[in-house]
């Protein structure tokens, strides 16, 4: 495979196809090096407009969703960001060279060992990985901008207390096959706004989904 043909395949057949033309977005997916975080069996589709499988039921978001991602959170240089559900890293070292810091979590042990080998290979060095549970928990602290890379059934206002005043959360919402990717901007301590973006399909977040009630 030809990678930097591929890339630039994704980019011009994938990316911008889905109006993500943000200077800043469109360079950091030219540079990260994404065939360097997918699972080795699955390198030859690195660039593929598909999601990638991880293991334990989670795969990777395709290109084109790590791009309206990207684009939609307008980061700044100086913007701290928390990351919920690292994956295999990808999109934590997009958001750290495009960011002033990264915080990720997830709550399965060998991802964040795994994201963390690939990160360092990337050179990627202002961010910190955590095994947690983001249902039970979340790390200390206000952040400028919030991802989470999983679904939600019902928007988790943990997430919101979590932004700084002017903050921005990038939250998937809803159950399959039809989900709503959405945008929530926090005014202040106690005003916020949550805007749908785009209709969208994700995995649920771990331990994030009611179990099914029975009727005897």
């Amino acid at each position: 495979m030809n990678i930097d043909f591929a890339r630039q395949q994704m980019i011009d057949q994938q990316i911008r196809a889905w109006t993500i033309l943000d200077p800043d977005v469109l360079d950091v997916l030219v540079t990260t090096p994404r065939e360097q975080f997918v699972p080795p069996a699955y390198e030859s589709l690195a660039f593929a407009d598909m999601e990638i499988p991880l293991g334990r039921g989670q795969s990777m978001m395709t290109p084109t969703l790590e791009g309206r991602v990207l684009q939609s959170l307008e980061l700044n240089r100086d913007d701290s960001i928390l990351e919920i559900g690292t994956g295999s890293g990808f999109l934590t070292a997009c958001l750290a060279r495009l960011a002033d810091f990264v915080t990720s979590i997830d709550i399965h042990d060998e991802f964040v060992q795994n994201a963390a080998a690939n990160l360092n290979e990337a050179g990627i060095e202002n961010a910190t990985l955590t095994t947690m549970d983001a249902t039970q928990e979340l790390p200390a602290g206000r952040y400028n901008a919030i991802v989470v890379t999983a679904s939600v059934q019902t928007l988790d206002t943990r997430f919101i207390d979590a932004l700084q005043p002017g903050g921005r959360l990038f939250i998937v919402v809803g159950s399959a096959p039809v989900m709503d990717a959405r945008l929530v901007r926090r005014a202040d301590n106690s005003r916020w706004h949550s805007e749908s973006l785009f209709e969208t399909e994700l995995t649920p977040l771990v331990n994030s989904a009611s179990p099914p009630q029975f009727s005897f």
